[in-house]
């Protein structure tokens, strides 16, 4: 990708409705070539713009989930998981043998449909499930932020304003145009007014101001859902990490300023740092493992899955 394409997607995943004036302002090219070079990124489903809610402004939890399966059973069980609404993403890991994926589940529920059923599915083997219990790096934040051609001068000119943090005991009451405003956004986080008023039954007027009071209750962000092939990242890996607790903060906090990482989370069970990592070859991997990895403080283990297929992506990791 040359440096307008890089510039673009930086761009989006600071604000993902950024006019694409505004981005021909910032790099220096014209309306029409933004425009067209994100048009052919889109028709050829290398990037897309996603609007989505964090779970916890909605009354929800997020949970990693580790399926192990029979030989030849993964391809099938993980499209049937990509279908479900509950699931945020799902990757084939370790060889074909194993699904990750994250599922969301009411905060209040005591299991979601996907979790209680996956135990009794016949080609299922094992499964654990980890509660999400703090984030380090994910969902409005991107590794596209981390790696491109702006200067932080030029960031500061596309990001929106700072929204209020919302209290995980304070969860927003979502109306039903609220869901179909918000399911037109998680199928493309640039529709237009015109269409997200159709959608809505609303008028464009009160589209733009929900959209706007969504956002700035912490209850809207915009993501790129992108194929890291582009970045020239084409080897994935899940890192399960025993962390001591006392070191848990530290490394969490280390571990977002990665370019490596592109999502890192505390979580309950045995390993308590899930880490999703893209590196450009399996070489870069094994440089990652011995190097910055194995900086981090209090570590005392390391699993690592590699990622062979994504069935499924968007939302609250990568």
């Amino acid at each position: 990708m040359d440096r307008v394409e890089l510039g673009l997607l930086q761009a989006l995943q600071i604000y993902g409705r950024v006019p694409f004036s505004q981005v021909a302002e910032v790099l220096g090219v014209s309306d029409q070539t933004v425009a067209r070079r994100y048009q052919a990124l889109r028709a050829a489903g290398a990037v897309r713009v996603v609007g989505l809610t964090p779970p916890e402004a909605v009354g929800e939890e997020s949970w990693l989930v580790r399926v192990a399966c029979t030989p030849g059973a993964a391809d099938g069980l993980a499209r049937a998981l990509a279908t479900r609404p509950e699931t945020s993403w799902v990757h084939i890991a370790s060889g074909g043998s194993e699904i990750v994926c994250m599922v969301r589940t009411p905060a209040r529920a005591a299991t979601s449909s996907v979790l209680a059923r996956l135990p009794r599915t016949p080609p299922v083997t094992q499964v654990s499930a980890h509660c999400v219990v703090h984030v380090f790096f994910g969902g409005p934040t991107s590794m596209l932020t981390k790696a491109g051609p702006l200067s932080p001068g030029q960031i500061e000119q596309f990001r929106p304003p700072a929204a209020d943090p919302v209290s995980p005991d304070e969860p927003v009451e979502l109306t039903d145009g609220d869901r179909a405003l918000l399911a037109e956004l998680r199928r493309d986080g640039r529709t237009g007014f015109r269409e997200l008023a159709t959608a809505t039954g609303w008028s464009q007027t009160t589209v733009r101001r929900r959209l706007g009071e969504l956002r700035d209750v912490g209850a809207l962000y915009f993501d790129v859902d992108f194929a890291p092939a582009l970045l020239g990242l084409r080897t994935a890996a899940s890192l399960w990490l025993s962390v001591a607790p006392r070191h848990l903060e530290a490394a969490g906090a280390a571990l977002a300023g990665h370019a490596e990482v592109g999502f890192a989370a505390a979580t309950t069970g045995p390993a308590n740092l899930y880490v999703s990592v893209l590196c450009r070859h399996p070489g870069a991997l094994y440089g990652y493992l011995t190097g910055p990895l194995a900086a981090l403080p209090g570590v005392s283990a390391v699993e690592t899955a590699p990622v062979m297929r994504t069935v499924k992506q968007s939302e609250i990791a990568g």
